[in-house]
């Protein structure tokens, strides 16, 4: 029995199996949907910041010591 999985965007049974074109969507159009969600930021991953600007004061430093105007 092959596997399933639920489509992200409708929620709908799609076999895992080589012939889904477009797993783990169920069709072009899910896919497509997903990609613009993509596109237009609705998803985002995160990322943490390379430092922490409070992490300064901790140090008695500011940013003009590592930032030049």
């Amino acid at each position: 029995m092959p596997l399933t999985v639920n489509c992200p965007i409708c929620k709908a049974l799609v076999e895992w199996v080589p012939q889904s074109a477009f797993k783990p969507f169920c069709s072009e159009r899910c896919k497509l949907i997903d990609l613009g969600d993509w596109a237009s930021e609705k998803h985002v991953i995160p990322v943490k910041a390379e430092f922490d600007p409070e992490a300064f004061d901790e140090f008695d430093l500011d940013e003009g010591d590592f930032f030049k105007e």
